[in-house]
């Protein structure tokens, strides 16, 4: 992305240009997040992944080989397949993540993922500019090309089964009306709406996500100008410095939570996403406080620990959903955070022209924590709601623990833990 937005400018000379890439990149996302369980209830998660990836290699080779007359034409290629082809991929691999391991290990498998992803974040900041100047934009395509198709084959090793992705357990099961609810067309979108409607927790959970993403887009957007404001001739060295911290924030919470799930067979659940979220807010509005370099680069390091946390408990949560209806409720959340993302960098970036960036981050995180709290006390009310209801009675079995039936399916109805997650009073 750092290649494409330079390459996006330096072709047209206009920043709105750049900005109109990342326009139809977050457009084709949102699109592609409110298909994407409809794709998912008819095509194996491994077939979306492949051509996904597949999709994305073919579309950087024809910006490779564009003349220069078809270069913008190029481009808005790129940004459409990427933008789609991103969403696809993601939701489908979060969706079938459960299958790949067994419900026992995602936990596990989401931290291990996401360290993977910020470890490449580090990697492709730290070589983006190095590869540009010295090489050039070209070298750097085939690069991304390479990526693709490393995915592609790596995809194509995962041990997912062939089956239709949301469908095929319902229908091992005999669970025939949900399977056709799933699977058919016209119906797609209230299959994803009733899935969360019929847990309020979870429910609030994607809500609380959109306006998470709302949040990012400020501190995104923010944080070019406030490195400018300190170091005016070299502003790119404390963006790559804080995006580095906070990677490694990250990783080392997915450390720490891979061993707890470990040691103890629980996973943060759905608490773990809500503090998350709220300590994550709070070290990103610190962020633009104008603390001293080395404060600043611990807050960096906590921002990117909540982030992990918050990643891992939702993606998670989400997991626990059936398999029917486990897409649809991915691709609605990618279509969540693609819309709050989309419209706080319109928004953020008209508030940035009249208001300090601590201000403006304020604002836009500010109000993820207010939804945070709102999440936090519903889970809290849920919880002390349990022992009356009929988990309560049957035996205690919110307190001793999930069968193994039921943990295979989780509890998302209940909005307040993960399926995983074994004696947690």
């Amino acid at each position: 992305m750092v290649a494409l937005n330079l390459f996006v400018y330096e072709t047209t000379g206009r920043a709105l240009a750049m900005g109109l890439f990342m326009a139809v990149r977050l457009a084709s996302g949102f699109v592609a997040g409110l298909v994407v369980g409809g794709l998912l209830a008819r095509f194996s998660a491994k077939s979306i992944m492949l051509w996904a990836n597949v999709g994305q290699g073919a579309v950087m080779l024809v910006l490779i080989l564009a003349p220069e007359s078809l270069v913008t034409g190029a481009l808005m290629a790129v940004s459409v397949v990427i933008g789609a082809c991103g969403t696809l991929f993601m939701v489908a691999l979060r969706s079938s993540i459960p299958e790949m391991v067994g419900e026992d290990r995602r936990a596990w498998a989401n931290s291990l993922s996401i360290t993977g992803r910020s470890l490449a974040m580090v990697a492709g900041f730290a070589s983006a500019g190095v590869v540009v100047s010295l090489v050039g934009y070209t070298a750097a395509f085939l690069l991304d090309m390479a990526t693709f198709v490393i995915c592609a084959v790596t995809v194509a090793l995962l041990p997912i089964a062939g089956g239709k992705g949301a469908g095929s357990e319902a229908g091992a099961s005999g669970a025939g009306k949900g399977e056709k609810e799933a699977k058919s067309g016209p119906r797609w979108r209230p299959v994803a709406f009733l899935a969360l409607a019929a847990a309020p927790g979870l429910g609030l959970m994607v809500a609380l996500r959109g306006v998470d993403a709302f949040g990012s887009s400020s501190h995104n957007a923010a944080l070019p100008i406030y490195s400018t404001s300190l170091d005016a001739s070299n502003p790119a060295v404390f963006v790559s410095a804080f995006w580095c911290v906070w990677a490694l924030g990250n990783i080392g919470a997915q450390q720490v939570i891979q061993r707890y799930t470990q040691r103890t067979g629980k996973t943060v659940g759905a608490l773990g996403f809500g503090y998350g979220t709220v300590v994550m807010s709070a070290a990103f509005i610190a962020a633009f406080a104008g603390f001293p370099l080395a404060v600043t680069a611990v807050i960096a390091l906590i921002a990117g620990a909540a982030d992990g946390l918050t990643e891992v408990a939702y993606t998670s949560h989400l997991q626990t959903l059936p398999a029917t209806l486990r897409g649809h409720a991915f691709g609605l959340s990618a279509t969540f955070e693609n819309l709050g993302f989309g419209v706080g960098m319109i928004l953020v970036a008209a508030a940035l022209d009249r208001f300090s960036p601590l201000a403006v981050v304020g604002w836009s995180h500010g109000a993820a924590i207010v939804v945070a709290v709102v999440f936090l006390l519903r889970v809290a009310a849920l919880r002390r709601a349990e022992p009356a209801g009929p988990m309560g009675r049957a035996g205690g079995a919110g307190r001793a623990g999930l069968r193994k039936e039921e943990a295979v399916e989780g509890r998302p109805d209940r909005g307040d833990r993960d399926g995983a997650e074994v004696s947690r009073g």
